[in-house]
Order: C-alpha cells, then structure tokens, then sequence
C-alpha cells in the first residue's frame, strides 16, 4: 500500500510528463531540495511533474514542504523496509527465518517497483525519469520503464561516492541508462575515465537570486547545513575556538538540525565556545539568515555541488570553506570571490575566517563579486541546459 501524499491538477496542457524519484521525498539535506526546486521549476515550464519517494523518514529528519505543491507527491512504502543482507556461507544459508524474511523483502519490492512501472506506463510520449539517489534506482531497475529516458544523478563527487558502496551501485545502476548525471565536468571526466560512456554533467541551479546583496554589517558569521558527520560541523567549531579568541565580539550562527546536535553542542562547551555559537535550528528563511550574516562558513568532509554555497554566494557574503570537492572549485574561485582552506586543515580554514572578520573591504569585495559571478547558476539558464538535454535524449 503507497502513500500517495498530494496530486497536481490534471489540466497541464503540453509539457513532458516528469518524474523525479529519489530515496525519500521529504528527507532534510540538499537532494530533496534540489529535488523540489526542480519540480517547480518544471512545473512553471508548462511540464506535469511527479515527485517519487522509495520510502518514508523519521518526523526528526522529515523537511517541512508546502501544502500547495504543483505537482504529485508518492511514496512507495508506509514503513522502511528491512535491510538487504547477504545470506553467506553454511549458516547463512541454514537460517530459515532471515531467507524468509529476505524472501518477503524481494517479494515486496517487486511489488513496489510493479507500482512504480503502472506510474510510468500511464505518462504520455516522451516522458523523463530522473533518478536522484543511485539507491532508489534498485527499484526503478526492476520496473516496466519502456518508452520512457532514464537519467540518473550522483549528487556528491567521484572521490565521496567511491569510498562508499554507492561507488559499486552507481556502475551497476546507472550503466545502461539514457544519460548519467553528476555536478562538475572534473567529476566527469573522472567517471568518464572509470569505464562509463554515458556520463556528463548538469549543475545545480541557485534557489534564490536577490536584488541587492547583503548589507554584511552583522559581527554574524553563519553556516546551514544538518547536523551530521559529513557536513564538519565539528570541525567549524575547532576552527571557530582558534578563530574566533582574536575576535571575541563576533558569533557564529550555526542553523541546522540532525544526530549529531546533542555531540556537537557538548563538543562547543568543551571548547569553551558556549557565549559565542549560537544554535538556531533549521530555518526555512535560508535568505533571511544569510542576510543576518557578514560571513558564511562551510567545513563540510564531503560535498557534491554544495546549494548552501550558491545560497550565500547569491546573498552576496563572502564564503570561507574546505576545498573538499570538485563542485566547491567550480563554484568559488579562491580570494576572488570566497576563501578556500585545505581538507580538514581547521587552523587553516580559522585563518580565512579571521581575515574576513578583520577586514571590511575584503568582505565587501569578495560578496560582491560572489553575487555577480554566481548569477552564472541562475534557474532559467540551468532549466534550459535541462530542456536541451531532454530534447538531445529523445532524438
């Protein structure tokens, strides 16, 4: 039984139909944001899109979306389903109860998929399929996908996907497709060198582009991002103690929600950092917070094409960051328009905050140029490059 959770109007004359499936619809992080920007940028084009989610969240990692979406929202299962394990050996092949168990899991899925093929078999000519997350793929592998282009997207870099299993997934996934996505021609071409043929690459497009930049008169530096490993919270705050002792007027605003909340804030009182980090929560005034701030932070282990630097790049404050992927080069260009640090160098990363916080006229010059040069990203011109790429496929 799936969760339908809303419907679009039926009256979209035109258009492709459009589906955007990723492991959940509703999951905190960049993905679903993306996957939400997209839908309605999409949808204003005149194209019926449906937004897929395999299965659901927690209620504490669930982003709150709109009621009025203009678009179809389902997802798959009510509850997570149990955990694919490999049945090695003897013993593995004696216990009875985890075949069954695994036997029901494969049973289900197959039944989801079979869902999720009716879905597709109901969708006009020329219809797309956008696989956001290389898991939820599993499912779209085993539907009925005739007639219609599958694209699928890696949204972190070459380097992060190939140190975990999703490395192995994605050429196993993603090799048959219409068209692989990941977010920088490097990453590309890194792919492309792998083996896969069928790669290039598709930025992500700013969620905002604001009149004016940010006045930056806030002693405020910010950070957005969930409170989980990868994102390097911890490390913010080891370069925050080193940074932030020279400049004992100014704050960070930490804005975000996860796991790691509780271990962090211990992590900043055992830094003695407890009068000058302030936690926020998550915020979906990403623009007001930004605009609050005079500097933007980012200590992140891994990333793919970071939004939270679009974000403030677009609000026009000045950026300091780990150089931890492919997409944080191609979106900032060092002491030109932000501040990059090494990976995991956090006396590094201290030392960009600090000559931020010291000086006004580099803040000024490096916003300014990070809200005229990021305008490359804009909705229009990323939607069109899209456009493009479905018409190119359909040939």
């Amino acid at each position: 039984m799936s969760q339908q959770t809303s419907t679009a109007p039926e009256d979209t004359v035109g258009g492709r139909d459009i589906f955007l499936i990723s492991n959940s619809l509703d999951e905190l992080g960049g993905v679903t944001t993306w996957s939400h920007q997209m839908a309605r940028l999409f949808s204003d084009r005149g194209h019926r899109v449906h937004v897929i989610g395999i299965v659901p969240v927690a209620e504490e990692l669930r982003q709150q979306l709109p009621a009025d979406l203009p678009y179809a929202t389902t997802t798959l299962y009510e509850a997570h389903p149990p955990a694919a394990r490999q049945l090695q050996g003897i013993k593995g092949r004696l216990n009875a109860p985890e075949r069954r168990r695994q036997a029901a899991r494969r049973a289900t899925m197959r039944a989801k998929a079979d869902q999720l093929g009716e879905l597709l078999r109901a969708a006009r000519p020329g219809a797309v399929v956008i696989v956001t997350q290389v898991w939820a793929m599993e499912w779209l592998a085993l539907a009925d996908t005739k007639g219609c282009t599958v694209i699928g997207m890696s949204h972190e870099s070459f380097e992060a996907s190939n140190k975990s299993t999703r490395g192995q997934r994605v050429r196993r996934y993603y090799r048959e497709v219409d068209r692989m996505l990941v977010l920088t021609p490097e990453d590309s071409d890194r792919w492309i060198r792998s083996g896969m043929d069928n790669v290039s690459s598709m930025p992500n497009p700013l969620p905002f582009m604001p009149a004016s930049p940010a006045p930056r008169t806030g002693k405020v530096v910010a950070s957005v991002g969930r409170l989980a490993f990868e994102k390097g919270m911890d490390l913010l705050l080891d370069a925050w103690a080193d940074a932030s002792a020279h400049h004992p007027d100014w704050v960070l605003r930490i804005y975000g929600a996860g796991a790691e909340e509780a271990a962090l804030r211990a992590h900043a009182a055992g830094l003695g950092l407890t009068d000058s980090v302030e936690w926020m929560g998550s915020t979906n005034d990403v623009l007001g917070a930004l605009r609050g701030a005079s500097v933007f932070a980012q200590a992140s282990r891994a990333e793919g094409f970071p939004i939270t630097l679009l974000e403030a790049m677009a609000a026009g404050v000045p950026v300091a960051a780990f150089d931890c992927a492919p997409g944080v080069r191609e979106i900032v260009t060092h002491d030109e328009d932000g501040l990059l640090a090494r990976l995991g160098n956090t006396m590094e990363l201290a030392g960009q905050l600090e000559r931020l916080m010291a000086s006004r006229e580099l803040r000024d010059r490096l916003g300014d140029a990070a809200f005229h040069n990021v305008q490359r990203y804009s909705s229009a011109d990323i939607t069109d490059r899209w456009e493009e790429l479905f018409s190119f496929l359909e040939r």
